[in-house]
């Protein structure tokens, strides 16, 4: 049931990137970020050294309580809401998958008990009990029978609850669509020892998105010059990027063999580091390709190539303005046993 939904109201973005062959079937990345911390005036984040692949993000932070006093507060790792809305549709539509994430904390190297916090609200703002009041459930994106039958409620009933901000018209193809999502956080509760530095690290399984085939090919292209606006804009493909993937592309499908690409996306939430005392003093991040076969593309400057399948960026004093999408695709030989 929950898949279903999923897949139907991708329709929009999977014919947007459809390939030739088997390029209908794409799933949206559940993006995680770094630490929340409301405005502090007294703790800065001195370093954050993050490795991110396909299969493990990796994090390690180093903190300074500047004052002369304990901090002690809520520090929240976000998660995106979901459905994750995007103009006419949505690209994120599934919960986080807590056993597969697999999310570690460790203080000073001392493991930590982490809680859960889940929400349903509109632009931040909780509306459980207005919905509870309304009948309408928590989680509608898990229940694809209760959208269709939404869609045949009488006219004036749905005019109203679209009057009081709770659903929106033709949106990802659908008449009527509910405007509510579910907020989590990632959250423990921290001391920040007065003058004193410490060691938070963090480790999960990425939950990657991605298509089968997409918006790369030569044809897709021409044919769909918003798909490669999207690229650029997500994921800064540029011209020697796509020069690779066509060289690479032809080689794969080269004396009568037959292949296909993937695309992997994964996501992270890095502008939550600007949230401390000051700029992160020193930002280190390691992307890894996986293969040297795949190719790997992400919004940042300065990168340099530390081994055959990863990148390093450094900064010092670094203000993160945007959340960081890595793009890695990725062939696969159909001829192979």
């Amino acid at each position: 049931m929950f898949r279903k939904l999923k897949l139907s109201v991708w329709i929009a973005f999977a014919i947007l990137f459809s390939g030739p062959a088997l390029a209908n079937d794409s799933e949206a990345e559940l993006s995680l970020g770094g630490l929340v911390l409301k405005q502090s005036d007294n703790v800065s984040m001195d370093s954050e050294d993050l490795y991110i692949s396909q299969d493990q993000v990796r994090i390690r932070y180093t903190f300074t309580n500047h004052s002369d006093r304990d901090v002690k507060t809520i520090v929240a790792f976000p998660m995106p809401p979901q459905p994750n809305f995007n103009d006419d549709f949505f690209e994120g539509n599934f919960v986080p998958d807590w056993e597969n994430l697999k999310f570690q904390t460790w203080v000073d190297g001392k493991p930590i008990k982490l809680t859960i916090n889940e929400r349903i609200a509109i632009d931040g703002k909780d509306i459980s009990k207005r919905l509870t009041e309304l009948n309408l459930p928590h989680r509608w994106f898990e229940n694809y029978e209760w959208l269709e039958a939404f869609q045949k409620k009488p006219e004036a009933e749905l005019m109203a609850l679209a009057k009081e901000g709770l659903i929106s018209k033709n949106v990802s193809g659908w008449e009527w669509l509910p405007r509510w999502q579910l907020v989590t956080e990632i959250s423990r509760e921290q001391i920040f020892p007065a003058g004193k530095t410490i060691t938070v690290e963090h480790s999960y399984a990425p939950q990657t998105g991605g298509s089968v085939g997409g918006g790369l090919l030569k044809g897709n292209r021409s044919g769909y010059p918003e798909a490669m606006g999207y690229y650029k804009e997500r994921w800064c493909v540029d011209d020697f990027f796509l020069r690779g993937f066509d060289r690479r592309n032809d080689q794969k499908n080269r004396d009568g063999r037959e292949s296909y690409h993937g695309e992997i996306w994964v996501g992270y939430i890095l502008s939550s580091g600007a949230n401390w005392k000051g700029p992160i003093k020193d930002f280190r991040l390691v992307v890894d390709k996986g293969s040297t076969d795949n190719l790997v593309s992400f919004c940042m400057d300065g990168v340099k190539k530390i081994g055959p399948t990863q990148f390093e960026v450094r900064k010092t004093n670094f203000e993160p303005k945007r959340d960081l999408n890595i793009l890695i695709v990725k062939w696969y030989d159909l001829n192979q046993d």
